[in-house]
C-alpha cells in the first residue's frame, strides 16, 4: 500500500487499490484524533460527498468512525458540492468537515478532503498533523467505529441538507435584480457531478431559457475527466451555438471549479474570467480591498487592481493560501488560474457555483458578451495572454532538474532582460514589459509545469520554449 499523504487538495487514490474502506476509516480516525487534539470534537463534523462510485458509502464509514469517537456528525442527505459542505461548517458552527471527493481526477479515483473550522482548505500544518496521526495508527484495532444505525439512535449522526441555506446565502451576495433584468439564455453542464441542481435553482426564475446537459449521476463521468476544460466542453460549445445562447456554464466533479463558453462558442479561460470579474466588482459594484492571486495566475489582476490603488497579495499555488488571504488580508477576490475563485463575504473555499452566478450577473448587468467586455478591458489595460505547459519526466530526472532550477538565474531570457527572480513557489522570472515565466514541479506527479504570460502569442511561445530548453524535457 502507498503511504497516505495529503497533497495540494487532500488525499486521493484509486478506488479498491489504496482507496479502500479500511484506509478511509484509518484516515477518519486520524481526523477524529486531530479534532480532539485541537479541542474541536464537541463542535462536531460535517460530512459531504460527491457523485463518484461508493462516495455515499465512504461518507457513511467516516460518520461511523466519528460516532465511535463520540464526535457528533452531520451527514449529507445527497451528493453535495465541496463549497456547500464548507459553507455548512459556518452555518452549523462545526469543528470542520470531511468531503469525500477526488474533484476533477479520473473516475477510478476517490479522495478525502479535510476542511477546518474556518471553512477553507486545510493549511499544511493541519494536514501534517493528520498524516502524523495516520502513521501512528499502525494497529487497525485502534480505529473506533459505531454502526450507522446505532449512531443515529444515539443522536451522534444526523442527516443534513445544506442546500437551502447555501443558496439563500448566495442570493444575498448577488445582485439578483440585475440577473433577472438580463433575462439570459443559458446552457448548463454540471458534468454529472455534485453540482447538479444548484445553478439551475439559482437561475431558473431569472433566465429566459435554461438548457441543462449531463445533469444525472454517472460514476464514469461519460468516460471523461470531470474537469471543465476547453476540450471537455466541446458538447457545451455545440449546444451554446445551436441554441444561440448567451452563455455556456460548467462545473467540475465537486463543483469547486468552473468553465465558461461565451455566446460565440469561444472558451473563456479562468484567468480571463478572474480579471473580468475583478473589473466588474471594482467598477460597477464599487468594491474596494486587496486582491489575492497565486504565483501562477494572470498579472492582469495586478494591472486592474493597481489602477484602483489596491494591493495584490501573491501566494504559492494552492487555494489554501488564497483562502488565508481572504481571511487575514480581507481580500475582496481571490483566484487561481486552474479555476478557483471566492470573494469576501463568502467562505474562503473555491466555489464554482458562486463563480458562475457572478458571471451571469456580470453579463446581465453589462448587457455585453464576455468577449465584448474583454475588448473594453483590453483597450484600457492592454492585453496579456497566458498558457500552461505540462512536461513529464521520470523521478530521477525530476531531482536533477530541481537541483538545476535552484541555480537558474539568467540575466536575459531569449532577447529580453530579466527584471526580477522569485522563488516563492518554483522559479519565476519577470521581464521589463510585465511578461513572465514560471517553472514549478508538481507536488504529486513526476512532471514540471511551465506557466507563461506575455502581450502576444509569439512572445508567449518563445518564453515557454526558453524555459522548456532549460528543463531539457520534450512536450
Amino acid at each position: 500500500m502507498s503511504a497516505i499523504k495529503f497533497g495540494t487538495d487532500g488525499w486521493r487514490a484509486v478506488i479498491a487499490e489504496d482507496f479502500t474502506f479500511s484506509n478511509v476509516r484509518l484516515v477518519a480516525q486520524a481526523i477524529a484524533q486531530y479534532m480532539e487534539e485541537a479541542g474541536l470534537e464537541k463542535r462536531g463534523l460535517v460530512i459531504g460527498y460527491d457523485n463518484r462510485f461508493l462516495s455515499e458509502r465512504f461518507a457513511a464509514a467516516v460518520a461511523e468512525v466519528m460516532a465511535g469517537n463520540m464526535i457528533p456528525a452531520w451527514l449529507a442527505v445527497a451528493a453535495t458540492p465541496t463549497p456547500v459542505t464548507a459553507y455548512a461548517i459556518r452555518e452549523l458552527e462545526a469543528g470542520g468537515a470531511v468531503m469525500i471527493t477526488a474533484s476533477h481526477n479520473p473516475p477510478e479515483y476517490n479522495g478525502i478532503k479535510f476542511i477546518p473550522a474556518y471553512a477553507g482548505p486545510a493549511v499544511p500544518e493541519i494536514t501534517e498533523a493528520i498524516e502524523k496521526n495516520i502513521r501512528l495508527l499502525k494497529d487497525p484495532g485502534a480505529v473506533r467505529s459505531l454502526p450507522l444505525a446505532a449512531a443515529r439512535e444515539k443522536g451522534l449522526v444526523r442527516d443534513y441538507d445544506a442546500k437551502p441555506k447555501y443558496l439563500a446565502h448566495l442570493r444575498q451576495l448577488l445582485d439578483c435584480r440585475a440577473v433577472c433584468r438580463g433575462n439570459l439564455k443559458v446552457v448548463l453542464d454540471p458534468m454529472w457531478g455534485a453540482g447538479i441542481g444548484y445553478v439551475e435553482e439559482l437561475l431558473r426564475d431569472a433566465c429566459e431559457n435554461l438548457e441543462i446537459i449531463h445533469n444525472y449521476r454517472d460514476v464514469l463521468y461519460g468516460g471523461f475527466l470531470p474537469e471543465p476544460t476547453a476540450v471537455a466542453l466541446a458538447e457545451l460549445k455545440e449546444k451554446v451555438l445551436a441554441a444561440r445562447a448567451d452563455l455556456g456554464l460548467a462545473l467540475d466533479g465537486d463543483a469547486d471549479r468552473f468553465g465558461v463558453i461565451d455566446r460565440d462558442g469561444s472558451y473563456i479561460t479562468p484567468n480571463e474570467v478572474l480579471y473580468l470579474l475583478l473589473h466588474y466588482l471594482l467598477e460597477y459594484r464599487r468594491w474596494r480591498g486587496a486582491v489575492a492571486r497565486t504565483v501562477a495566475t494572470t498579472h492582469m489582476l495586478d494591472r486592474i487592481a493597481g489602477d484602483y490603488g489596491l494591493p495584490v497579495v501573491e501566494t504559492p499555488v494552492g487555494f489554501k493560501y488564497i483562502g488565508q488571504s481572504l481571511i487575514h488580508h480581507h481580500s475582496i477576490l481571490g483566484g487561481e488560474e486552474s479555476g478557483g475563485l471566492s470573494i469576501q463575504g463568502h467562505v474562503p473555499e473555491k466555489d464554482g457555483i458562486l463563480a458562475l452566478a457572478l458571471i451571469v450577473e456580470m453579463v446581465a448587468a453589462r448587457g455585453k458578451s464576455l468577449r465584448e467586455y474583454q475588448a473594453e478591458v483590453h483597450t484600457k489595460f492592454g492585453r496579456l495572454v497566458s498558457v500552461r505547459l505540462d512536461l513529464k519526466c521520470d523521478p530521477v530526472q525530476k531531482e536533477e532538474i530541481l537541483a538545476r532550477l535552484q541555480e537558474w538565474s539568467p540575466e536575459r531570457l531569449d532577447d529580453w532582460q530579466v527584471k526580477e527572480r522569485s522563488t516563492r513557489d518554483g522559479v519565476k522570472l519577470l521581464l521589463q514589459d510585465g511578461s513572465w515565466v514560471l517553472v514549478r514541479a508538481s507536488g504529486t506527479e513526476p512532471l514540471f509545469r511551465v506557466y507563461a504570460e506575455a502581450p502576444d502569442e509569439e512572445k508567449l511561445k518563445r518564453l515557454q520554449e526558453s524555459a522548456r530548453k532549460v528543463l531539457g524535457l520534450e512536450p
